[in-house]
């Protein structure tokens, strides 16, 4: 018995031996795994300045918890330490190749917020706090290839670039896409128009009586909102009509169709008509479009309709194409019911209805606002809203009524386009700003632009460049000075400053409001061109990193695109530091062109093609 009990006891004490062997080779493979993969750079799990200090990638003194330094400091005007600066960043893993950080749906369920999806806010944006940021480069995916040129791009792009086929399966009896090899192809067709979006523009041209059928309406109708915009075939066919569109679309179940848009050189935005307000001024479209893009317009009071009205130009139009516009059934017939009553109140008018399309129309004075009966609903909004404050702003169920002046001249008092591009807007006065500045800053930027092309010649040709952000864009000068190039401009106007973003639009250009201490609401890889105007010097007075802001710009940017930096010496000099850990490179630099620009430096860079060794794994 003694015996056999010291066997089991044996066999108990090996047995037990073997199960902490196992369990510790579990937690050094686990534990490994993660160590070494950060060592590699796979699996960076934050994005900003104070990450990266805490990973040793960046100077800096951890007691800062985030907050930017001293801007004398970051940038180089105060003697004493040079502050550490990072050989190379961490690459972030292939999944997270399509990161768009405020829009990202992973942070939403992790951090728990508690939305509301019947109001779309889950598709809203929603920033990483500082300690989530991610603080990787974001690579491109396997067999990344450099995009296809417009305007063949309009119509095919690289399956590799978007590996996302299900849109062409999903819409496969609507000519949204088709996969055809190593090619995604855009036969231009949309959910209501099969047949070619530019048959459904010329019909909506033709029911409004435009000559020639040309919906441009010789240069009086320029700027379009197209609204659930799909892979933005009704914007891209627009184009050749002088047209642009900002086609908006959230990022849902179809969640790549405005990755496709911007790969094929259209104008395109991830945004939601949800609880706050679209990020443009009012008055800012001559026509809305909606194209079965599956919205509840009834909903809170027709919030979402009053939202484009505040949108819409005096006189612009809505142009609806869905079942509820020719459909009998009893519950479209409800809904049609209760529209046409909704804009009704809103002194909308049917411009037209035919087929499957209704078009309204939007008046052009008060008039019609003054004349209806007391406690009429949508109210009229208070005297105190600001029609144009749209940074985060909630959207109010209230019709914003004409100023004076646009009361007074019947509209928009604005000259047809190109004319209007460098005629002065008539909203100048707004800003105090006089028709003689305007015309200045208009020149200023023709000539610095025309000094851009010098400094870019070599490495450029005339189909090089599609999608080009402007940064900072102030009046919008340095895209008027572009309308030559066959490019297209995003007008961004940072929310801390003058709100001109008006006038832009009012130029017949487009653009959007955004704080560049955040994200920006796009895909990786949308544009070919940045250009930074004094925008790290408007840091200084934010607690925004300027580290953050670039590892941002190089997610934004396409691989072999150029970044134009218009700054003091010393932002220059601090750009210059991390050239090599984010795989760029200088083209050209040059002092400034004139005495106005006072110490501003011009410094161009461009961005290299880089993969990871996954990716070339994948390749091979």
């Amino acid at each position: 018995m003694r015996g056999r009990s010291d066997g089991t006891q044996k066999r108990r004490i090996i047995t037990y031996l073997c199960v902490v062997a196992i369990f510790l080779g579990f937690l050094y493979a686990y534990y490994g795994s993660i160590f070494g993969s950060q060592s590699h750079g796979a699996s960076a799990i934050e994005y900003g300045s104070r990450s990266l200090r805490k990973l040793g990638y960046l100077g800096g003194d951890d007691e800062t918890d985030g907050k930017q330094e001293s801007s004398t400091k970051l940038f180089g005007q105060e003697d004493g330490e040079d502050e550490i600066t990072p050989k190379s960043f961490p690459v972030c893993d292939d999944r997270h190749s399509e990161l768009i950080p405020c829009l990202d749906r992973h942070l939403i369920y992790q951090m728990r917020l508690k939305l509301d999806l019947s109001l779309m806010e889950h598709y809203e944006r929603h920033c990483p706090p500082l300690e989530r940021r991610y603080n990787c480069l974001i690579p491109p995916p396997s067999g990344y290839k450099i995009p296809i040129k417009w305007p063949k791009s309009r119509d095919e792009v690289w399956k590799a670039n978007i590996p996302h086929t299900h849109l062409a399966h999903e819409k496969s009896d609507q000519n949204w896409m088709v996969v055809k090899g190593e090619r995604i192809e855009f036969p231009g067709g949309g959910t209501h128009f099969h047949y070619g979006a530019d048959k459904y523009i010329a019909s909506i041209a033709s029911m409004l009586n435009f000559s020639n059928s040309n919906l441009n309406n010789e240069g009086r109708l320029r700027t379009v909102l197209d609204v659930g915009c799909g892979v933005a075939s009704f914007g891209a066919y627009l184009l050749s009509s002088d047209i642009i569109a900002m086609s908006l679309a959230p990022n849902d179940v179809h969640q790549n169709q405005i990755q496709f848009a911007l790969e094929r050189g259209i104008p395109a935005y991830l945004g939601v008509l949800g609880t706050k307000r679209l990020p443009y001024p009012s008055r800012s479209f001559e026509l809305a479009h909606c194209s079965r893009c599956r919205i509840d317009w009834l909903q809170r009071d027709g919030i979402l309709l009053l939202e484009l009205d505040r949108l819409l130009r005096p006189g612009g139009y809505f142009a609806y194409s869905s079942p509820e516009a020719y459909a009998q059934d009893e519950e479209d017939l409800r809904i049609w019911r209760e529209m046409s009553a909704l804009v009704g109140r809103m002194c909308w008018r049917i411009a037209e209805k035919r087929n499957q399309t209704v078009i309204w129309q939007k008046p052009l004075t008060n008039d019609c606002y003054h004349s209806r009966e007391p406690g009429t609903l949508p109210p009229l909004c208070k005297s105190e809203d600001d029609p144009d404050a749209v940074w985060g702003v909630p959207m109010e169920a209230c019709i914003n009524p004409y100023s004076e002046h646009d009361h007074r001249v019947k509209g928009s008092g604005l000259a047809p386009w190109p004319e209007r591009l460098t005629a002065p807007p008539p909203r100048l006065a707004d800003f105090g700003y006089s028709n003689d500045m305007f015309e200045k800053d208009t020149e200023t930027w023709r000539k610095r632009v025309e000094s851009y092309w010098d400094l870019l010649s070599p490495k450029i040709e005339s189909n090089t460049l599609r999608n080009i952000m402007d940064m900072k864009a102030n009046m919008g000068s340095f895209a008027a000075a572009l309308k030559t190039k066959d490019v297209w401009v995003m007008n961004v106007v940072p929310e801390e400053g003058p709100n001109t973003l008006k006038l832009i639009y009012d130029r017949g250009l487009i653009g959007t409001v955004h704080s560049w201490c955040e994200a920006f609401s796009t895909y990786p890889r949308t544009y070919d061109l940045l250009h930074a105007w004094t925008i790290f010097s408007d840091l200084e007075k934010k607690e925004c990193s300027p580290e953050d802001l670039l590892i941002e710009m190089d997610r934004i940017l396409r691989p072999t695109g150029f970044i134009i930096i218009r700054d003091k010496r010393s932002v220059v000099d601090f750009v210059k530091k991390y050239l090599t850990a984010l795989h760029w490179e200088a083209v050209a630099t040059s002092g400034s062109d004139s005495d106005q620009d006072g110490d501003d430096v011009v410094f161009i860079i461009q961005k290299k093609l880089w993969l990871t060794s996954e990716s070339l794994r994948d390749t091979e």
